[in-house]
């Protein structure tokens, strides 16, 4: 057809009216992440770490997991909603397989499930919040996060641009829930409150667990804080880590400065972590002379002259640069919440149907349950 009409004389292009026979897809952006996914070597990960099928035929565990993260970036929200990836010859032309079917990915998802591990759970009269350790399976997917960074790690020195530095940013997020197994946590709703520690400098996520809502933050933060720096590749030499009030617990506090990181590749730890301010630090603090401040900002408050907040830090650092490099962890962790709550569906963990509205909500969760 000519570009002499009105609506194309502007534009170098053509119409053709002739039917496109060549295999066409609503879904090719999803072949660019499967070729991501592999490129970084995933499915060889994921074959030496994890180990669930009974039987050689059907999908790879490599495969599942691609599908779940491709379902995933489409906005998918469950198992039944592979249906969106299904009906596209050219996807499956260019993933290899045919993606699999919600029964096929719902059972895969039960397979991380230990029902072993609910027995550990101590009677609500004894211990009201409970830390489920990992499942094998989650475990597995543990190392399979790990070999990720490092061969992110090994192309960035390859590029001549190997990663010295370290810095792990942890913090804990509320996922809301309406499910019945579902926990009250501190907001006054329903959910569970995961944990998240995140490698500043490479803005790759090193870590993560899985906690009911009823878990507080400040419960043992250091189980994730192990996981992340053992993540680490052998290129970096220096570490750091940050956290807010919720990382002021002993048994971290003590891991982070003992003697023994120094001899670990990476060296030492260098941490500041923000202080929970107690009434005895308060009282502490207003003790303080007016001449023994040093102001280093100025800020509106919200009716009061001033407010106090203390960190607590191994590191040799002039005041105001400490405080402003602790608090940049708002834009690598708190980021990484907002990218996994808001962006790939992690917002709300829904229960099963209600009045024939809501359907069945499928996540892995860490100690190997799966909401349903």
């Amino acid at each position: 057809m000519s570009a002499r009409l009105p609506l194309l004389h502007k534009t170098p292009f053509v119409l053709d009216p002739r039917p496109l026979l060549e295999a066409t897809s609503p879904h090719a952006g999803l072949l660019s992440v499967s070729r991501a996914f592999r490129s970084l070597g995933l499915p060889a990960l994921v074959a030496a770490n994890l180990s669930l099928r009974k039987r050689q035929r059907g999908f790879s565990e490599g495969q599942l997991i691609e599908a779940i993260s491709l379902l995933q970036t489409v906005g998918g929200e469950c198992p039944e909603d592979m249906h969106l990836l299904a009906g596209d010859p050219c996807l499956e032309r260019g993933l290899g397989y045919r993606p699999p079917k919600a029964t096929a990915v719902r059972e895969f998802l039960e397979r991380f499930h230990d029902k072993k591990l609910e027995k550990l759970r101590p009677r609500r009269e004894d211990q009201k919040s409970f830390i489920f350790p990992s499942s094998e399976p989650v475990a597995a997917l543990q190392q399979v996060q790990s070999g990720l960074v490092r061969r992110i790690a090994k192309l960035y020195r390859q590029a001549g641009q190997a990663q010295r530095i370290a810095t792990v940013d942890q913090d804990a997020t509320i996922i809301e829930s309406h499910k019945e197994a579902a926990y009250w946590h501190y907001e006054e709703g329903r959910g569970y409150q995961p944990m998240v520690a995140v490698w500043a400098e490479a803005d790759l996520v090193l870590a993560d667990e899985f906690r009911d809502g009823n878990v507080p933050a400040k419960q043992d933060p250091l189980t994730c804080a192990k996981l992340a720096f053992a993540a680490l590749p052998e290129t970096v030499t220096r570490r750091y880590f940050r956290g807010d009030s919720a990382c002021h617990e002993h048994d971290l506090l003590e891991w982070l400065k003992h003697p023994d990181r120094e001899k670990e590749p990476g060296g030492r730890i260098g941490f500041a972590v923000s202080a929970v301010m107690s009434e005895p630090l308060g009282e502490a603090i207003r003790k303080v002379g007016e001449t023994e401040w040093k102001t280093f900002g100025e800020a509106e408050e919200d009716g009061t002259d001033r407010h106090f907040h203390a960190v607590i830090t191994n590191e040799r650092t002039e005041g105001g640069r400490l405080l402003e490099w602790q608090r940049e962890k708002a834009g690598t962790v708190e980021h990484t919440h907002d990218e996994v709550k808001n962006e790939l569906g992690g917002e709300v963990v829904r229960g099963p149907p209600a009045m024939g509205h809501a359907r069945p909500h499928y996540r892995m969760r860490d100690g190997g349950s799966v909401s349903r």
